[in-house]
């Protein structure tokens, strides 16, 4: 009768365990294609401000540096 108890405890173990497991994995590839997401869509806003970024440090080289 114990071992009874013993292998459907084990089998109980297991279920949660794998359900754990294949919980843990689909949130993990559900944040990997989030972040994919959002690189994606923050890649516009980083190159315009690379690019605005570039014009300041061309008009502040093109300014005379000031004489005190």
């Amino acid at each position: 009768m114990l071992l009874i108890v013993w292998i459907a405890v084990a089998v109980l173990v297991l279920l949660v365990l794998g359900t754990l497991a294949y919980n843990v994995l689909g949130a993990a590839g559900r944040l990997g294609r989030e972040l994919r997401a959002l690189e994606r869509e923050a890649a516009p806003l980083l190159a315009e401000a690379q690019a605005t970024a570039a014009r300041a440090a061309a008009a502040r080289a093109e300014r005379p540096a000031p004489t005190d």
